[in-house]
């Protein structure tokens, strides 16, 4: 099996290392495709994201660049993780069209509050943010929080097209069983219902090992139940680690590759250039 990754960050949004340090951690770690995709532009000051569009080409160009440098060792490819956050967020398509990506990945950071005036900040390692957000947007009803991603998210798959969904049960990190069950009834039927916007929409859905190595989940995102369910729908997946750091390219893949076969996977998907071509898990 091929070893790639596409989810990857630099010091242009939260990564840790400059981008070309980041390509030569993916050559020790023996990758052959690698995806640089810092987190997209949002309106409004954050200590995560690429500032604004001048700093966004210089990213691309960056990137470009790069691509060049190390044609005959490793293919890489221009990403950006884009938030959606209806009616604030800038559209998929236009960075699509005016930086010229080669595949986006769409994610939910920030989940919008019940009266529209509060963002729920889901992600982080301060689990404290969680807490107040919950309170703070949604009242701390957690139904109608949760409830909120994955209709943001169901939002985001119809409205934006993005090639993959990235960590889409996300949610239970900061969770860890206080709020609710993975195992209640209307948990599982959201997620039942996002894997057929999932599947419908023909996204690749992501295997995230990050926040199972980080020590800040004790499963992958998705789970396996998630797991499970998405195999029996038939969507494909495609593993990555999320990382900041250079020692972070394969992250937890020693532990995924076998767990995801144990379920019943037998490929992942990567981007190659033209299409997403599937990689038998061996």
């Amino acid at each position: 099996m091929i070893k790639a990754n596409l989810h990857s960050h630099s010091q242009y949004c939260d990564g840790k290392a400059s981008m070309e340090e980041m390509v030569k951690g993916a050559l020790r770690k023996g990758l052959k495709i690698l995806g640089i995709s810092s987190h997209a532009p949002v309106p409004f000051r954050n200590n995560f994201s690429i500032t604004d569009n001048a700093q966004l080409s210089q990213y691309c160009q960056e990137v470009r660049h790069l691509q060049n440098k190390y044609k005959d060792q490793i293919d890489i490819y221009l990403s950006l993780e884009i938030d959606y956050i209806r009616g604030i967020t800038t559209d998929f398509e236009t960075f699509r069209k005016n930086f010229g990506l080669d595949y986006t990945i769409g994610s939910i950071h920030l989940v919008i509050g019940d009266n529209n005036d509060h963002l729920w900040f889901i992600d982080g390692p301060d689990a404290s943010n969680y807490d107040r957000g919950l309170h703070e947007a949604f009242g701390n009803d957690i139904y109608k929080a949760v409830s909120g991603y994955y209709h943001q998210i169901n939002e985001m798959i119809t409205t934006q097209k993005p090639d993959m969904v990235g960590h889409i049960d996300k949610i239970k990190m900061h969770n860890k069983n206080r709020y609710f069950s993975e195992d209640e009834t209307w948990y599982r039927q959201l997620i039942d219902e996002t894997l057929d916007y999932i599947k419908a929409n023909d996204c690749i859905m992501e295997v995230n090992t990050r926040g199972i190595y980080k020590g800040r989940s004790d499963s992958l995102f998705p789970g396996e139940m998630v797991l499970k369910k998405a195999l029996k729908k038939g969507i494909p997946i495609s593993l990555n680690s999320d990382a900041h750091k250079p020692d972070e390219m394969d992250g937890y893949y020693a532990q995924a590759l076998p767990a995801l076969k144990n379920i019943g996977y037998r490929e992942i998907y990567y981007y190659t250039g033209i299409v997403w071509e599937a990689f038998a898990l061996d």
